[in-house]
């Protein structure tokens, strides 16, 4: 990734408004900024949230609160805990997260 013509500032993330994306079950309530060619979101996951769909975006994602659960299509999974992360890039590794008691993340893609 190269992060370029970006100049410095700040993020009130409380600021930002939410925006809900609905899964199988639960949604997520996401607050993003668009930095360039950079998305930086904080996401909250609802208890019983369950992604609807396999994602092939790549990401940097940091936990911040709660456990994430992330499943592989090849069925390999993973449990993120706070101040855990996962790195993955574009088309890498499909895959699709839960988040049985809820979490909170912060998203760089």
């Amino acid at each position: 990734m190269k992060i370029a013509d970006i100049p410095f500032d700040t993020t009130d993330w409380s600021a930002l408004p939410a925006v809900d994306h609905p899964g199988t079950t639960g949604v997520a309530r996401w607050r993003t900024r668009q930095c360039g060619a950079i998305r930086v979101r904080m996401v909250e996951y609802s208890p019983g949230y369950a992604a609807d769909h396999w994602c092939e975006k790549g990401h940097i994602l940091l936990c911040l609160d709660g456990e994430l659960r992330t499943e592989l299509a090849d069925g390999r999974a993973f449990v993120l805990t706070p101040g855990m992360s996962y790195q993955v890039a574009d088309g890498a590794a499909p895959h699709r997260s839960t988040s049985p008691a809820g979490a909170r993340l912060f998203i760089v893609d």
